[in-house]
């Protein structure tokens, strides 16, 4: 074996420019898998925080709720909530694993800017904001993050909201929320043909004038003001007179055109009024990500024994957000694409170097065989040539992929992902990430390997007379 090595590392040497050469491109090749794979570690890292922040590791919801009732919180709402959150708190085996336990509100409405004569539908979220701010601290993974983590509600009062761009811009509240990009928002929309028919009766006519207010659209404080309209459990409706703090941008216009945030209190008398206050979710935010195996196991058995009474069921980020599981995927077939790119050029560099060294090598192949050198011997000299090149590519290719990341990582780049709504770092995560380096590592080895293995087997099966033909 020593001999096989020895002869192995004398031949590379013998031709440096094109060991060198072949080694360069499997480092390139390796760093080029090794960034990539850093970069979608830390994606991956940064929207499971993302998730996790916003909406909790799992949520207790009703059982039909995900599928049937998002347009109808009191018939699929939880309402011993309280009792629920207080029995997860006191569990001897799920309570340490708890950093937030908190309860929100989310229903359809109607937010109306009565006094420009405008409304349109839009989706409440009603938030203990205290535990929002609890949650948003979670940083499991040292993410780096150029925003504030605290929500604008905090420290308002309970008849303030907030509002999406979007929404500002239908309710005609460009001005008062300091709203970009809204020059024409205050432009009258277009005419509507008159309908015809029979006029009203006079009463009816009557009736509405004198029901009809004009709402000011800033309050005495200066602050805008919208109107909510939501459906009651017994189908009348229920309407608060709600302050807006300011409007902002959600990342994605589909909801900013129709997000509004309140306070948890506000959004159940709005809901529920007098009648006993629910909540559509129970947001439960673990210590690490790698509990929530166990800890899903163990609501799941307090649902089916102490909580049986109650419908209810438990559902993760990743089933809760299907955009994360899709981004996943899609990163892990570009990923797996690169590096069967990558690994085809180091097949083709290491069998192509391994084949020229066949062909100027004959003569010795020849002498090796003639003084009794059997044709397995033959093959694992050009095999191990093949492993000593994977083995030092694999070592220089993580030095310069860790060096690479670092580098990037100080040059503090930021970029805007979709659908957020701030910049944040771009970084490559690849100190600590030992389970992607050593299958980068070996996988490179491998194919070095096997990348020597057609010339080694053309090199043993060169007939011996012919070979020394060319001493």
């Amino acid at each position: 074996m020593n001999s096989t090595l020895s002869l192995a590392w004398r031949n590379l040497l013998r031709n440096r420019r094109r060991s060198l050469m072949t080694l360069f491109a499997m480092v390139l090749g390796l760093t080029a898998v090794l960034l990539f794979g850093g970069y979608i570690r830390d994606i991956t890292y940064s929207l499971q925080t993302n998730f996790v922040v916003g909406s909790g590791h799992l949520q207790i919801q009703h059982r039909d709720y995900f599928r049937l009732g998002t347009g109808n919180p009191a018939a699929y709402g939880v309402a011993r909530y309280e009792r629920i959150m207080q029995t997860l708190k006191e569990d001897p085996e799920l309570g340490p694993m708890l950093v937030v336990v908190t309860p929100s509100l989310q229903f359809g409405a109607i937010a109306g800017n009565f006094a420009a004569g405008v409304s349109r539908t839009a989706y409440v979220t009603g938030i203990v904001v205290d535990d929002q701010n609890r949650m948003r601290e979670w940083n499991d993974y040292g993410q780096r993050n150029l925003s504030s983590r605290n929500l604008s509600l905090s420290g308002t009062p309970s008849d303030t909201a907030i509002i999406g761009t979007g929404l500002a811009r239908v309710l005609k509240l460009c001005g008062p929320l300091k709203v970009k990009d809204c020059e024409n928002s205050d432009a009258p929309p277009p005419a509507v043909p008159e309908a015809s028919g029979a006029a009203l009766p006079d009463d009816i006519v009557a009736l509405s004038d004198s029901t009809a207010r004009p709402v000011a659209t800033p309050s005495a404080g200066g602050r805008a003001r919208i109107e909510l309209l939501a459906a009651s459990p017994r189908g009348a409706p229920n309407v608060a007179d709600i302050g807006v703090l300011a409007a902002e941008f959600q990342g994605v216009k589909e909801y900013d055109d129709v997000y509004v945030a309140l306070h948890l209190s506000q959004a159940q008398k709005l809901v529920f009024g007098a009648s006993p206050p629910q909540v559509t979710a129970i947001a439960l935010q673990l210590q690490h990500t790698s509990q929530l195996p166990a800890a899903r196991a163990r609501v799941e058995e307090l649902l089916r024994s102490t909580l049986k009474d109650e419908p209810l069921a438990v559902l993760d980020y990743e089933e809760l957000n299907p955009f994360y599981g899709q981004t996943l995927a899609m990163f892990a077939a570009i990923f797996g694409f690169i590096a069967v790119l990558m690994g085809s050029i180091v097949l083709f560099t290491v069998s192509n170097t391994m084949s020229m060294a066949v062909v100027e090598r004959t003569a010795e192949i020849g002498t090796l065989r003639a003084i009794g050198l059997r044709r397995g011997g033959i093959r694992a000299i050009f095999v191990c040539e093949g492993l000593i090149l994977g083995c030092i590519g694999a070592a220089l290719g993580i030095a310069v992929s860790l060096a690479a990341a670092s580098l990037i990582n100080h040059l503090e780049l930021t970029w805007v992902p979709p659908g957020r709504i701030e910049e944040v770092p771009l970084a490559v995560r690849l100190a600590g990430e030992n389970t992607m380096l050593a299958i980068g590592a070996v996988g490179l080895v491998v194919v070095a390997a096997l990348s020597a293995l057609l010339p080694a087997a053309r090199a043993a099966r060169m007939n011996i007379v012919d070979a020394l033909r060319h001493v």
